[in-house]
């Protein structure tokens, strides 16, 4: 297969591009597209034959659910009977934006988007070219995000091209993504309602307009036997190894100096039996690490630049011959939950603590 790959000006729309990406989605295609948070890879929701081309795609597990990603409210009539009070609530102050709520479906939504499920995911994102192309398309577009199954998501066409060249049919690159990690998700079929995954919305931004939200366990699991091995995930990113580089990825937490000194110590060990080390870490200790391979992933003051730079980093490492990257942990207060949400997961859960 040959992807067409079509470059657009967020504000510049070209009407000509979205009329044939759509033709794409509408006959069963599948088109990469720019959102706020990551790339996405876009079929159509309500086609299970079409769903079925994401999995195969990606790579990606059957049981993994994908979301349905709205230009409009009056979209969600066609994918769930029941609104509850809450979710409208969390719709007027989160949508258009980075939050999925997932809702009992409609018998119209096939199997195949929702991973076996009885519940839907839905999303409507801010991006103009997102919303652009589902209301051009005239479709509901099931889009997870566009990479190979268990890689670092893509912030940049480059890594949609890299990974989904002669797998799909179109690429539309609008260029860098603005959050740089995936939705906040919550499940509002029960109550409380229920963080699935976190994002750049918080459970404080949440209970702030609906009272107690509840984290699921995977969401905040930290050891994968916190998880357990016949774990249904309800909801992407949940279970699977996700985020992933191709190197060795080990965290450390802990005070700084300890972290630190760890790091230095396991970066020696590991250069002594000939392996190349990479080290992923903040401004604020940048200076303390000496080699060819140390990136700083933005100040520890500002989650938004270190979210935005994560995923990127970890592809570049994957552009090298690193056999091992160390990294530091951040705080888990507020957005840094889903940084480190996705930097536990990248690493497979190997987390070391420094402080004994």
């Amino acid at each position: 297969m040959d992807t067409i790959l079509k470059k657009i000006d967020e504000d510049n729309l070209e009407k000509t591009v979205f009329e044939e990406a759509g033709k794409i989605l509408r006959n069963g295609g599948l088109v990469a597209f720019p959102t706020e948070t990551v790339y996405g890879l876009g079929a159509d929701a309500l086609n299970s034959e079409a769903a079925a081309k994401i999995y195969a795609a990606k790579g990606r597990p059957s049981d993994n659910p994908l979301i349905v990603h709205i230009a409009e409210k009056e979209d969600l009539k066609r994918l769930t009977t029941s609104i509850p009070s809450e979710a409208e609530v969390l719709i007027e102050a989160f949508w258009p934006g980075p939050l999925t709520l997932i809702f009992h479906k409609r018998a119209e939504v096939p199997d195949g988007t929702t991973g076996g499920l009885s519940t839907v995911a839905v999303r409507m994102p801010s991006h103009k070219i997102a919303r652009e192309l589902i209301r051009s398309s005239g479709v509901l577009i099931a889009a997870p995000s566009a990479n190979l199954s268990g890689r670092p998501s893509p912030t940049e066409a480059e890594h949609v091209w890299q990974d989904m060249q002669g797998r799909i049919d179109m690429l539309i690159d609008g260029g860098k993504v603005g959050i740089g990690i995936e939705s906040t998700i919550v499940d509002m079929t029960v109550n409380p309602p229920m963080i699935l995954r976190p994002g750049y919305i918080t459970r404080e931004m949440l209970e702030e307009k609906i009272g107690p939200v509840e984290v699921d366990k995977a969401a905040q699991a930290e050891r994968i036997f916190e998880i357990g091995e016949n774990y249904q995930p309800k909801a992407p990113g949940m279970k699977y190894r996700h985020y992933a580089p191709r190197a060795d990825f080990i965290m450390f937490e802990g005070s700084r100096p300890n972290v630190v000194a760890e790091i230095q110590k396991r970066k020696q060990k590991e250069e002594a039996v000939g392996k190349k080390v990479g080290i992923i870490c903040t401004d604020e200790s940048r200076d303390c690490y000496f080699g060819e391979y140390v990136v700083s992933i933005g100040s520890r003051k500002n989650e938004k630049e270190i979210a935005a730079n994560l995923y990127k980093t970890l592809r570049n490492f994957d552009e090298t011959d690193i056999d091992v990257i160390l990294g530091e942990t951040v705080s888990r207060d507020g957005f840094g939950q889903a940084i480190m949400n996705r930097l536990i997961k990248a690493a497979g859960y190997k987390l070391i603590n420094t402080d004994g």
